[in-house]
């Protein structure tokens, strides 16, 4: 008997009759031959000291096999789908609908799975579920945290095939790996949705990933030109175009021609203005020896104490006249007189923001 429901288990479900009632299939071989090569974590990553003496070797053993027995139970190759890639937001209840909007629920409902893959709202995706790893993880539901760490997968793998964006997606991991320990860690003080064994065993598999993308190595192309072939105004004009500092850092390692031109102390005063404003830089100024401002370390100085103008090709819209969260293209069904007017394009953090209660 299939099991349709969309709760937090998860829809598609196989159930039989037993004398016992009705019990769920498990494709038992399946999950073992995808753990063929099993990943071990050792506990001083997530206990604190004093805790480690409270495992022994038959209580790890112990745990280690159950944890096995529940990743099985929720994996996570099963995503839900909707049909509407839109969404109503609303924070109370009234005549006509019941209930709110959870920050999950919208998470579900508007594809990132497909955003991914669209190179002008891949940074949006990336930024958003680094906000979610670092302060709202716990308020994701069972089917909202499969989804999650499912976008996630792709993401990572999408990295390790095209080598773009690696630093984005070891930052994401970086902060999703410390919010996720201190939360093991502090289980029973916290609320933490599902079983202590799945986020264990999820931890697991974002170590890996790190160690994966750590290893990453960008294959070398002899063929047609190079960076090294363009002319001076030419590698000027790109180093002019990069809007983040460790982007143009990075560039400047490839060659000494690229490294001479990223210390362009114009090239930093354009890139402090564009992010930062003048108030801000009386507050955090930095000057040489001979009297000249220091752009390059004020760039960086001033990013520690606030946050850099944000640039994305695509973001979610919200409209004010329908209360609906929307991607742009795949629009909504509005009844304002001129929707355009109504819509607003939402920042990851105004994304948060909405469904704070």
């Amino acid at each position: 008997m299939p099991f349709l429901g969309q709760d937090w288990r998860s829809p598609g479900w196989s159930w039989i009759k037993t004398e016992d009632g009705w019990k769920r299939c498990e494709s038992w071989s399946r999950d073992l031959e995808r753990e063929t090569n099993p990943r071990t974590i050792s506990h001083s990553i997530i206990l604190n000291s004093d805790d480690e003496e409270i495992f022994s070797n038959e209580e790890q053993e112990y745990t280690s096999k159950k944890r096995k027995k529940d990743h099985f139970r929720n994996d996570t190759d099963t995503q839900c789908f909707y049909r509407e890639k839109w969404i109503y937001v609303h924070k109370e209840s009234t005549r006509e609908r019941h209930g709110y909007c959870t920050l999950g629920e919208a998470f579900n409902r508007l594809d990132f799975s497909s955003a991914i893959q669209d190179i002008r709202r891949f940074t949006y995706v990336v930024k958003l579920l680094q906000l979610i790893a670092k302060s709202q993880l716990t308020s994701l539901s069972g089917v909202a945290q499969k989804n999650y760490f499912n976008i996630l997968d792709k993401i990572v793998r999408k990295v390790l095939d095209d080598h773009q964006n690696p630093r984005l997606i070891k930052d994401l991991l970086q902060d999703l790996s410390s919010t996720l320990c201190i939360l093991i860690r502090g289980v029973g003080k916290s609320v933490l949705v599902g079983n202590i064994n799945i986020w264990i065993c999820r931890l697991e598999t974002i170590l890996h990933w790190q160690q994966q993308l750590q290893n990453l190595q960008v294959t070398k192309v002899n063929d047609g030109l190079t960076l090294s072939d363009l002319p001076l105004h030419m590698l000027n004009n790109i180093l002019y175009r990069l809007s983040d500092g460790w982007d143009i850092v990075t560039l400047g390692q490839v060659t000494p021609t690229l490294s001479m031109l990223s210390e362009d102390r114009h090239l930093w005063k354009k890139l402090c203005q564009y992010h930062f404003a003048e108030k801000q830089f009386c507050r955090h100024l930095i000057l040489s020896e001979k009297g000249h401002v220091e752009w390059k370390l004020m760039y960086f100085a001033l990013q520690k104490h606030y946050p850099p103008r944000e640039q994305y090709g695509d973001t979610l819209h919200f409209c004010r006249h329908c209360s609906i969260l929307f991607w742009k293209d795949s629009g909504h069904p509005c009844t304002a007189t001129d929707p355009d007017s109504c819509f607003m394009p939402v920042s990851p953090q105004h994304f948060i923001d909405l469904f704070k209660f």
